[in-house]
């Protein structure tokens, strides 16, 4: 007996392969530039910072506090500066994040340009609105925020550290994003306002080596998932 042939899908269905194919691949290249698009938005892609870019910093830092009534051949003014140029200059060009812990004033004195009477909070909403959109389009973001539920419960070689009523955990994408908004012309006159808001501050960056909320693995898992999603669903089609 002659073996039997297999049948051949018909056009029709063929038609539908090649479609739902096409569509499938389609979903992944949209997926995968909507994904790089963003990686490359949130990750500083400049390397470090160049001597060039310090200057540039330096003097517009500079500049801004002359304009505050900060005169240039001050201590104060020095003292900043070098401390600004250390911080530059020992750049990686990778993300960091700065560790805040906080106490509101409970009493803040009047600021010019805020109406008198203004509360802490409401001083610190005037200086978050420079802030704000100054950090969410370089990709810096806060990535956790909480109050104090209690007094600090260990304290070594540090006094005045006993009571604290936020912490705060902010991203910034690199230090250039930072120093960006830091010498910003209209921050000196923003920066009045979270003075006057503050009863004290401690703010310190570290550089993570556990970072595993990185928003750059869970986009990339959920474009994963949206895109295994929708293959499933073409398949059901069938």
């Amino acid at each position: 007996r002659p073996p039997r042939s297999t049948p051949k899908p018909s056009s029709a269905a063929s038609d539908v392969y090649k479609r739902q194919t096409l569509n499938n691949m389609k979903t992944w290249i949209i997926l995968g530039a909507v994904y790089i698009g963003f990686f490359f938005w949130y990750t500083d892609m400049g390397g470090r910072l160049s001597q060039e870019e310090i200057q540039g910093f330096i003097k517009q830092h500079e500049q801004n506090i002359i304009d505050n009534g900060v005169f240039s051949n001050s201590e104060e003014l020095q003292l900043r500066i070098d401390f600004l140029r250390r911080f530059m200059e020992e750049d990686n060009g990778r993300q960091f994040i700065m560790v805040n812990n906080i106490e509101m004033n409970k009493n803040p004195a009047d600021v010019p340009g805020a109406n008198p009477g203004e509360s802490a909070d409401q001083l610190m909403s005037r200086y978050m609105e420079h802030m704000w959109p100054n950090l969410l389009k370089r990709a810096s973001h806060p990535i956790f925020m909480s109050d104090a539920v209690y007094q600090s419960m260990d304290l070594v070689g540090i006094e005045g550290a006993e009571t604290w009523d936020q912490a705060a955990l902010m991203r910034y994408k690199s230090r250039r994003a930072m120093m960006e908004i830091v010498t910003h012309p209209n921050m000196m006159d923003r920066h009045e306002f979270k003075i006057a808001a503050l009863q004290k501050t401690i703010a310190y960056p570290v550089e993570p080596f556990g970072y595993y909320s990185d928003i750059r693995v869970i986009f990339g898992m959920l474009t994963l998932i949206v895109g295994l999603s929708i293959r499933l669903f073409l398949v059901s089609k069938r």
